[in-house]
């Protein structure tokens, strides 16, 4: 899906120039003439990044980027014809990514998205395993990408036990002892179905994810991937 860009400018044919090279460079851009409607914007749904301008009718700028400062680190590149420092220093200092001077080139423009959304990309954290797989030992549930999964106690305690580990080697005497001590007519092979329906559980809600990987002689560990 093409980044979404909001264009803050009150000056149509400068705002419609814009507009046109963002579209061009693959992003979907939308125009806002003022301050308010565009904060209102931000706030129900925010873009990948906001061209600003310092000067608007109503909520000028400087307000607009200092309130979406409260909430969001999307991008913001602020644009100007007020050159005198303390407008660039002010407008740096209260969060605004970048800064462009009127008149200024859209291909600069547009390379300047470019580079800072870049930048996000690049710095955006890898995701958490808890973002993937969820254990509530005190619930007794599990979630996969927010999806519970239907387990068993014995499914549920493996699962647990594992993931309180992972990558640490399991042997089934020891999933045994730490997941099936109540169980006395457990013996250490069922472990194996128990791990087989795990995995089928999982694959149901997150096909591809396979967070219980088997030692080959020797038992399983958990490796929760990311993708």
């Amino acid at each position: 899906m093409s980044a979404a860009i909001y264009i803050v400018e009150d000056e149509p044919a400068l705002a419609d120039l814009m507009a046109d090279y963002v579209r061009a460079a693959g992003f979907v851009p939308t125009v806002f003439g003022d301050g308010a409607l565009a904060l209102a914007a931000i706030r129900a749904d925010t873009p990948a990044l906001v061209v600003l301008d310092l000067m608007l009718p109503g909520l000028d700028g400087l307000s607009l980027c200092r309130a979406v400062r409260e909430q969001s680190e999307v991008p913001v590149i602020m644009v100007t014809a007020r050159v005198e420092e303390i407008d660039r220093l002010l407008g740096l200092e209260l969060g605004a990514d970048d800064y462009l001077c009127k008149p200024f080139s859209p291909r600069e423009l547009v390379a300047r998205i470019q580079a800072i959304l870049r930048r996000a990309r690049a710095q955006a954290p890898a995701p958490r395993p808890e973002q993937i797989l969820a254990i509530d030992a005190a619930s007794r549930r599990a979630l996969v990408r927010d999806a519970p999964l239907d387990l068993t106690p014995s499914e549920f305690d493996l699962l647990a036990a594992l993931a309180r580990r992972p990558g640490q080697v399991f042997s089934r005497a020891q999933l045994l002892e730490l997941a099936c001590q109540d169980k006395l007519d457990i013996h250490d092979r069922a472990i194996d179905s128990h791990i087989k329906n795990l995995r089928r559980k999982i694959d149901a809600l997150a096909p591809g994810l396979d967070p219980i990987a088997s030692v080959y002689g020797v038992g399983y560990r958990f490796e929760l991937q990311s993708a």
